[in-house]
């Protein structure tokens, strides 16, 4: 047997050379395979999610499509397609509803954000439009620290920001812009 190993002890020197000089560390592969995967835990379709208490339905949302994420650190909902919210009184009637192209809710703060081409209609038919809303969920509040357009029955009003309740029937903007008219 020691002459055969004498004999192939070169070629296995070789071989094992060959594997250790052929090995390469790509960086993108190694990304992949030591990052954590950053797909969604859970996917749905045509998606409706109601919010109670008591029995009570505050809150109905629906989206075409919705992602989940939950690790250690966060759980969140992402609507990459687009969102529609119902807010509703005790009664059960629409109090206001808000629609967005996109949108991620916060599950542990309780906190939504929507984006692009967001618009929120109360029940006075006011109408609110801006690129980037958020609505928490725990002091029932609505604001924005961008550009806000207000349609009212009489008016459009103009802003960098508001501040709503989330029925967006008591509002007001931070920095108004534009002619506004006065009352006398």
């Amino acid at each position: 047997m020691t002459k055969v190993f004498e004999k192939y002890k070169n070629f296995l020197l070789i071989i094992v050379l060959g594997l250790f000089f052929s090995c390469e560390n790509d960086i993108n592969t190694v990304n992949i395979i030591t990052n954590k995967d950053k797909s969604p835990t859970e996917t749905s379709r045509n998606v409706e999610i109601i919010y109670s208490e008591n029995a009570d339905v505050l809150v109905k949302a629906n989206a075409s499509l919705l992602n989940r994420y939950i690790n250690d650190k966060t759980s969140y909902m992402e609507m990459p397609e687009g969102v529609k919210v119902l807010f509703y009184d005790s009664l059960k009637n629409v109090e206001s509803s808000l629609i967005a192209n996109y949108a991620v809710y916060h599950e542990r703060e309780k906190i939504m954000e929507a984006r692009n081409n967001v618009e929120v209609v109360n029940r006075k038919g006011e109408k609110l439009n801006t690129e980037h809303l958020i609505w928490n969920q725990q002091n029932e509040k609505i604001y924005s620290d961008v550009f806000v357009k207000i349609t009212t029955s009489d008016e459009i009003l103009f802003g960098e920001g508001l501040e709503a309740d989330q029925y967006f029937d008591k509002w007001k903007i931070k920095k108004p812009k534009g002619t506004i008219s006065v009352k006398k």
